[in-house]
């Protein structure tokens, strides 16, 4: 996973807020999408958020957008979708949510559930926005509603009958058979 690269230090805000715009550079969205079927165009995408700070906790609110491919559900072809996302989460120093930060096992309660923790001086956003990307992709996307899928063709190009050196030579006994009783 690359380094992180959407990171806003809590010393530089206040309740009032600050505006943050991150670039989203398609080399880096690739890189952390690089375990999931889906990965950038060439197009940068963009994180415009405002963050403010609520006591320790820090609320950050915004606009996620960035274009994506993934290989269609039936022919495999890449196909393109925007993603704009709307953001929202409150982010509370990993000491206030209780347990030891290793601590793998413990139950999260019902409170802890929306928040999400940070070091108490910078907050993280790679994370939220991977997660953000991987549930904006389409679970079966399609190049085109009537997309036939991926159909071998029996014939060549020239619409004569394919030629033996494109049938899986342990096939041909029974293509054979097959021919002898046309």
């Amino acid at each position: 996973m690359p380094p992180h690269e959407l990171i806003i230090p809590t010393g530089d805000i206040d309740s009032g807020g600050k505006q943050y715009v991150f670039p989203l550079r398609a080399a880096w969205i690739r890189g952390v999408l690089e375990d999931h079927e889906a990965t950038a165009t060439d197009a940068d995408g963009l994180l415009d958020v405002r963050a403010s700070k609520s006591g320790a906790d820090v609320v950050v609110h915004g606009t996620l957008s960035a274009a994506l491919t993934a290989p269609c559900a039936r022919c495999l072809e890449p196909v393109r979708f925007d993603v704009r996302e709307q953001v929202s989460v409150l982010y509370s120093p990993r000491s206030a949510l209780g347990g030891p930060e290793g601590d793998a096992d413990r139950e999260i309660t019902a409170d802890e559930a929306d928040t999400l923790p940070y070091d108490g001086e910078t907050v993280v956003l790679d994370d939220l926005v991977r997660d953000e990307l991987i549930l904006q992709t389409p679970s079966f996307p399609l190049c085109s509603e009537d997309c036939p899928g991926i159909s071998p063709s029996l014939q060549s190009e020239d619409g004569k009958k394919a030629p033996d050196r494109d049938i899986d030579p342990r096939l041909l006994p029974l293509k054979r058979i097959l021919e002898s009783k046309e």
